[in-house]
Order: structure tokens, then C-alpha cells, then sequence
């Protein structure tokens, strides 16, 4: 039997194994902290390694700070702000010093999440993946919103554990408003053709909510839902606590992305790929889309913001898990 991670296994592969057209990413020994006299140039000249890298002045709290041995992003980071110019020259990774995870290194510094928490990941392949996003950075600014995963790591590392109980009850309350239980009504012309398309492409994977956990939700052509089977909430909720941080980040971001919590457990269980789940969560807007033509600037950059939200929490969910 395949294994459940097959559908994204080749994308993954050429992911690690790419030669990326900057240098290469390396694991890096344990360097020696550099003397004060080698720190990086900045454009406001040579500073200290205790000194901050400011965007707007010593009063601004959306900088990057670093002494001698970390590098800690700002809180802005998790907003997407723009939260300084690129101050290093080598992106790297290296085993965690008590053996237990991977870090990424920028230059001699190892990263550190807003919190000052050490971004300590799971697996190689993640630290990878992350360090090349950093690498992707330009010299007049980093920009958090083209690092979906750094974003993604530090919600794993620094909200889930507080407030795991929260994140599960909160994707339980959405989940009686699924869009794969959702159906438009099948006797209007207007959406006969959706109907008939939920039909065709949702009901398997209803078939196979029934299969993996033993009980078949109600469909229903409410606005407001249906409240499922107990026994079926009960199933889910027990599924979601199981997981690690790391998957149940990206879960919520998926179900968020998604408006659904099934389409994310497909994808978690291996059940639904990539293109496959952004297919069935546009369903109905595609299909208005083929009837009314597409809005240049709307529908375009809708489906591109999608992609990049639901690919960046697969890819980050896979790489997340040891093999």
C-alpha cells in the first residue's frame, strides 16, 4: 500500500533535491563567535553585535534585534510587516546543541522567534525549507509574507502549545458548517449545475469521511449548518488532539484558508493532494467564474493567495514529519 504522503511525495523530493539558483544551503559545523572588530556593515554604518537594526529609528518596535550568538524577528514579523533591511550574507542550518531538532543559522547567529524562543525544528527537511526562504530575501528589506513556513513554524512553537485546547475547540465549532457537507439546492435552475458538481466531486470524499472514522455526516442546504453526529465530533475532536503542534498549526491554517476541516483531515491522511483540495474548496466560485467571466484583479489574485496558503501548510506539514 502507498504510503498516505505519495500524492506530494515527488514535489517534496524535488524540493530537497533541486539545485536552487543561489548558493547552497549547507549543514554548518559550530562556528566560533566572530571578534566585535568582523560585524556586518549596515547603512547606518558599522554597529555593534549587541546594537538593533532599526527600519524607522530607536524608537521603532518593528525591528530585527541580535547580540553576539541569536537573531530575534519582532512581533510585526507575524503581521507581515516589513521589519528591516538584510543584515546577514550566509543562511545555514546545523544540529540543535543538545541534539534534539534542527535550527537555521543566519551567518554565525542562530534564529529565534518573536518571543526570543529558539526556532528549534523537528526535521532537516524543514529547517531547509525555511532557511531557503530566508536565503530568497532581497538587501532592501525582508518581507515576512513570501516566508509562508517561518510563519507557520512560529505559530507551532509559540501559540499552539499555550493554546491548543482553544485551536481545537474552535476548528469543532466551524466544523458543523463544513463546505463538504453544504449543498445548493438541487431543484432551481441557477444551481442545478452546482449541485450536480458537489455531487459528483464531494460525496466521495463524504464516502471516505464514513470509512476512516467509522460515521457519515449529515448534508444539509442550510446557511447556519447542521450539527453533526456526537459520535462523529467526538472522532474528529480525539483526531485533532492527537496531533503534533507542528501538524495542528497546519491544519488550522488550512481549515482557515479552506473554510472546511474535512478537506484538511483528507490532506492530513493523505486522502486529498494539493490541486485536488484548492479544486473542491473553489468548486462553486469556478463555476460562477465559467459562467460569468473572471475579475481581473479579484478572482486571479483570490486563487493565488489560496494556493499559496493551502501548498505552503501541505508541504510545511509534510517536511514537518520524520520519516
Amino acid at each position: 500500500m502507498a504510503s498516505p504522503w505519495s500524492r506530494i511525495a515527488i514535489p517534496l523530493r524535488r524540493l530537497l533535491s533541486s539545485q536552487p539558483p543561489f548558493r547552497l544551503l549547507s549543514t554548518a559545523a559550530a562556528k566560533p563567535e566572530p571578534s566585535p572588530e568582523s560585524s556586518e556593515s549596515s547603512p547606518k554604518g558599522n554597529i555593534n553585535g549587541d546594537d538593533a537594526i532599526f527600519v524607522k529609528g530607536p524608537s521603532s518596535m518593528g525591528s530585527a534585534t541580535r547580540d553576539g550568538t541569536s537573531v530575534t524577528m519582532p512581533m510585526s514579523f507575524m503581521t507581515g510587516s516589513i521589519v528591516g533591511k538584510r543584515f546577514y550574507k550566509e543562511v545555514t542550518t546545523r544540529l540543535a546543541e543538545d541534539g534534539n531538532g534542527w535550527t537555521v543559522m543566519l551567518d554565525y547567529r542562530t534564529l529565534k522567534t518573536p518571543s526570543k524562543r529558539q526556532l528549534k525544528l523537528p526535521t532537516l527537511a524543514l529547517a531547509k525549507a525555511i532557511a531557503a526562504e530566508w536565503e530568497y530575501q532581497q538587501a532592501d528589506g525582508i518581507r515576512p509574507f513570501t516566508m509562508p513556513m517561518m510563519k507557520l513554524a512560529c505559530t507551532a512553537l509559540e501559540r499552539v502549545p499555550l493554546t491548543r485546547n482553544k485551536v481545537v475547540e474552535n476548528l469543532m465549532k466551524k466544523f458543523h458548517q463544513d463546505l463538504v457537507f453544504c449543498r445548493a439546492p438541487g431543484d432551481s435552475d441557477l444551481t442545478r449545475r452546482v449541485y450536480e458538481r458537489q455531487v459528483e466531486k464531494l460525496d466521495p470524499i463524504l464516502d471516505w469521511v464514513q470509512t476512516e472514522f467509522g460515521f457519515k455526516p449529515t448534508v444539509h442546504s442550510s446557511f447556519f449548518g447542521v450539527k453533526q453526529e456526537d459520535c462523529l465530533v467526538k472522532v474528529i475532536e480525539d483526531v485533532l488532539k492527537r496531533t503534533t503542534d507542528y501538524e495542528l498549526a497546519a491544519i488550522d491554517a488550512m481549515a482557515a484558508a479552506s473554510h472546511s476541516l474535512i478537506i484538511p483531515l483528507g490532506m492530513f491522511h493523505g486522502r486529498l493532494g494539493i490541486e485536488e483540495a484548492i479544486e473542491l474548496i473553489r468548486l462553486e466560485e469556478d463555476l460562477q467564474v465559467d459562467r460569468w467571466g473572471l475579475v481581473e484583479g479579484g478572482h486571479d489574485v483570490d486563487i493565488a493567495d489560496l494556493q499559496v496558503q493551502i501548498s505552503s501548510a501541505a508541504v510545511f506539514l509534510g517536511l514537518s514529519r520524520k520519516l
